[in-house]
Parts: structure tokens; C-alpha cells; sequence
């Protein structure tokens, strides 16, 4: 049966556990991935407390952490989602991509809705990639590709 969280306290205890076991482990987020079976942006958004892992994903997660069985159990439910609370984020990083959509944001929806027409772009049916490639103008560049599954508006 599929269980569901009402209120994030629990997974985020549980992320600072992990997170905590991870830096003890000396465990990168791909390591973690690898044991799940799964990507490494699904993979650590799920330990972060984001999104629900399959139980044999979640047990060996655990396992890798040294986390128990009741955290594996955790990690199987459906969290309450949202890492940001609703004031501007101060973390730098974080923060960044509040800018980015502060300024984009609009261009963002003007693109999408110019090329797609009336809906939103999922951020259940979607993939995450981050990489690192070389600048030609020196130093190193962030490529982040998100790739939503398109969901037109439906009257009813």
C-alpha cells in the first residue's frame, strides 16, 4: 500500500540523517544513485525528502547509509513537496535560481506558451541533468537541462 506524509517534518529528519550519513560514508549523491538503481538528480531529491523511492530502491539506500528499516520504510512514502520556504531563499545557490526565474520567468512562460500553447510543463513526468563542461573563455560552465513532459489545458 502506498502511504503518504502530511507533514514534511519526518522526511526532513530523515534528510539530515542521510545527509549526515553520507558525509560520514564519504559517499558522493552518484554513489547513492548507483545503489537505487535510479538517476542522480531522482536519487537526491528523494533523500532530500522530494519524491517517494521504490522500496527495493529505498532499502538500499538504506543500506548504503546504515539508515534502518523504518527509514527505508520512510523514504517509500509520498512526501509533502517543497524544499523552499515562502520567503526569497538566502542560500547563494539557491538564491541564483530565484534570480534566474525572477528575470526569466516571464520569457520562460512566453517561449513555452508561444510554442506549446495553454499548459505547464511537469515537474512529475521530467528529468533533471546537471554537468560541468569547460568554457572557451576559461574556467568551468553549469548545463542544467530540465525536461518536462508537456500537460496542455483541458476544458471542461
Amino acid at each position: 500500500m502506498i502511504h503518504a506524509q502530511f507533514d514534511p517534518t519526518a522526511r526532513q529528519n530523515l534528510a539530515v540523517a542521510a545527509v549526515e550519513a553520507k558525509t560520514r560514508k564519504n559517499l558522493s549523491w552518484q554513489q547513492i544513485a548507483d545503489a537505487s538503481g535510479l538517476s542522480v538528480a531522482f536519487t537526491t531529491a528523494a533523500v532530500l525528502g522530494q519524491h517517494a523511492l521504490p522500496a527495493p530502491a529505498a532499502d538500499a539506500v538504506a543500506e548504503l547509509l546504515g539508515l534502518d528499516q523504518d527509514a527505508a520504510l520512510l523514504l517509500t512514502t509520498v512526501p509533502t513537496r517543497g524544499s523552499i520556504p515562502g520567503t526569497v531563499p538566502t542560500d547563494p545557490t539557491i538564491y541564483r535560481f530565484y534570480e534566474m526565474l525572477q528575470v526569466y520567468g516571464t520569457t520562460l512562460k512566453a517561449l513555452v506558451h508561444e510554442e506549446f500553447g495553454d499548459g505547464i510543463i511537469s515537474a512529475i513526468n521530467f528529468r533533471l541533468d546537471v554537468r560541468k563542461v569547460a568554457d572557451p573563455e576559461g574556467g568551468e560552465r553549469a548545463v542544467i537541462t530540465l525536461d518536462g513532459k508537456y500537460l496542455p489545458t483541458k476544458p471542461f
